[in-house]
């Protein structure tokens, strides 16, 4: 199969229209760009160097207006592999105590969910320990954008591709618990959109709101809107007629077994990957990079500057996912300032098919299906995935359980 074009810095969504578009949610005429983040490793390092943890504890999940909220905002260039946990966690560090400690506790939540999807991989699409239940009289549409939290969150969504941690509670909260719908769904519309995609930390977001974990479901009501976002309301056409004013009702959720491994895994190193590089004896020639490992100091990227690098567009998996087309636009720009290092090879098809029989380099990655194609690739050369915490093989039924 033919490699696809060079990427022309500037014009990424253009080239995403030409050769993504047909696979795109919004189809190739309509590619959006998202509306407040670009990609590449300078934008990242960009970020990163402007974000000032001080005051974090008590801002993070402040959301209107925009002036209040105090979010870092990094998780699409932590998603990508162009900012590493380590390296943020190092980031926060002459912070002020309680900031710094908030902030660690939410880099250790990502940690947590990457070490989950890594050991129990597509289990996690079922409920961890309760099944939600769903409303007796499910509402006609679970994002009514006559409620202005609602629009205001949902335009976000849709325009930028990112959303604050309280504003993803609110949305999926209120495709649940209050309209009835299915978390399955309302997990995959956030994950065409949100440039920080995944289905690690994505799918236990969503799993939590609903009290799959906790048996505790997330309550969306208007007294969220009123502290987090005071004024809203007033600007609401249903202000006086809000159907979220109270509490929504108690849910029963019913007990469930937990999917295999959540209380142990019996190969932790499995799940980590090489301690050390792990190497085969031949020499590389090339370097495998997959959507978590863009960073210009990923670990295969750093130890092998010579090579070129090759990512390839799995088509099967856009065609059934349909990404919004800000999300294949943040790669391309990544991928396009990338090639300005070293060449980049692009293609789109099926990865196996693609890299079948070259000698490549890459770094180990904790999803499933990546650990899947290195069983049929065979990498001659694995390097070390950067943990913040290494695996092991203790409970991972709940967060406190994993941090114990």
């Amino acid at each position: 199969m033919p490699e696809l074009s060079d990427i022309p810095r500037g014009e990424e969504r253009e080239w995403v229209s030409q050769h993504l578009g047909e696979l795109t949610l919004e189809g190739p005429e309509r590619v959006r760009v998202s509306g407040r983040f670009a990609g590449g490793q300078a934008a990242a390092d960009s970020a990163l160097e402007a974000y000032d943890v001080s005051g974090y504890a008590r801002k993070r999940n402040e959301v209107w207006p925009p002036g209040r909220r105090g979010a870092s905002a990094l998780s699409p260039y932590i998603r990508h592999g162009l900012l590493s946990l380590p390296r943020v966690w190092a980031h926060v560090e002459g912070g002020p105590a309680r900031d710094r400690t908030k902030s660690r506790d939410e880099l250790l939540w990502q940690e947590y969910a990457r070490h989950l999807y890594a050991r129990v991989g597509k289990s996690t699409a079922g409920a961890l320990r309760y099944e939600p239940s769903r409303a007796s009289e499910p509402w006609p549409e679970p994002w009514p954008r006559e409620m202005a939290c609602v629009d205001l969150t949902v335009t976000e969504l849709e325009r930028d591709g990112w959303l604050v941690n309280q504003t993803r509670m609110w949305l999926a909260s209120q495709w649940t618990v209050r309209a009835g719908g299915d978390w399955r769904g309302g997990e995959d519309r956030f994950f065409s959109h949100l440039l920080d995609g995944s289905r690690a930390a994505n799918r236990l977001g969503w799993q939590w709101v609903v009290g799959s974990g906790t048996g505790r479901p997330y309550g969306f009501s208007r007294y969220q809107v009123e502290k987090r976002a005071p004024g809203l309301c007033g600007e609401c056409k249903l202000r006086d007629a809000c159907p979220i004013q109270g509490w929504p009702p108690k849910a029963e959720l019913g007990r469930r077994d937990p999917p295999p491994g959540m209380r142990r895994d019996p190969d932790p190193d499995a799940t980590a990957g090489p301690h050390e590089p792990r190497m085969s004896g031949a020499e590389p020639e090339a370097v495998w990079l997959t959507a978590e490992s863009l960073g210009h100091d990923d670990p295969a990227l750093s130890a092998h500057p010579g090579l070129p690098a090759v990512f390839v567009f799995d088509e099967a998996r856009l065609a059934r996912w349909r990404l919004s087309g800000k999300r294949l636009v943040f790669l391309a720009e990544t991928l396009g300032e990338l090639a300005e290092e070293r060449p980049v090879e692009l293609h789109l098809g099926e990865p196996g098919e693609i890299l079948a029989g070259r000698y490549l380099a890459a770094t180990h990655t904790p999803v499933p299906g990546w650990r899947a194609l290195e069983e049929r690739l065979k990498p001659v050369a694995v390097h070390p995935w950067p943990w913040l915490t290494r695996p092991t093989g203790g409970s991972a039924n709940s967060f406190s359980a994993w941090r114990r």
